[in-house]
């Protein structure tokens, strides 16, 4: 079907990106949007179509790992796309593989929609079995390898932040536990920044 779209990006959303090409605009679904930027440049996208009975859905990756991990998680049971964009949202995808080779599913498990089950089928089916990506991934302790990130005027980057935590799937009750955090750190100025670092904290949570 398709591999990438190559086109100009004309609106960000919490939720999706708008690739406009040859006068279409496609809505393409995202872990995380605002990893995008508006430019007139053109930009290429991965994509992955998803078909239900329902709707056809266009979901959209800057990287071929990124789209491949995506692939790889929503053949386990009980992880949808939705599921599996949360999964990847926080832009960083050894995370997640060497949180499955070292079945660590205390990891896992704060993704948000992701239970113990879900956490142990993910391992069982996924496990040994990611092909290139475990190649570009090394193995020490997964503790290593997470980074950590740290009253901010942002406000309305702030604001898009959390739109796009509960588009995945977050609760207010999460969101509430890290924004003080947050809106205190000077270093954060854009939309992306609040996202990765608060994707971290959720992490951090559990």
């Amino acid at each position: 079907m398709y591999d990438y779209i190559i086109g100009q990006i004309t609106r960000i959303t919490p939720e999706y990106i708008v690739l406009e090409q040859q006068g279409i605009g496609w809505q393409i679904y995202s872990p995380n949007p605002f990893a995008f930027r508006l430019k007139e440049e053109l930009q290429q996208i991965f994509v992955h179509m998803h078909v239900r009975e329902d709707a056809q859905m266009l979901f959209g990756f800057r990287s071929l790992d990124e789209r491949e991990l995506f692939r790889k998680l929503i053949l386990v049971s009980g992880i949808g796309p939705k599921g599996a964009l949360a999964i990847l949202a926080s832009g960083n995808p050894s995370q997640v593989i060497q949180a499955i080779e070292l079945e660590d599913e205390a990891f896992l498990v704060k993704f948000p929609g992701v239970g113990k089950k879900t956490a142990r089928q993910m391992i069982l089916d996924l496990k040994g079995k990611l092909g290139a990506l475990l190649e570009k991934v090394e193995l020490p302790s997964l503790e290593d390898e997470l980074p950590l990130f740290g009253i901010n005027p942002n406000k309305h980057e702030l604001e898009e932040a959390m739109l796009a935590l509960t588009a995945l799937g977050y609760s207010e009750k999460e969101l509430a536990k890290i924004k003080p955090s947050l809106e205190e750190n000077e270093q954060l100025t854009t939309t992306e920044g609040y996202m990765k670092h608060a994707l971290q904290l959720l992490l951090n949570l559990k």
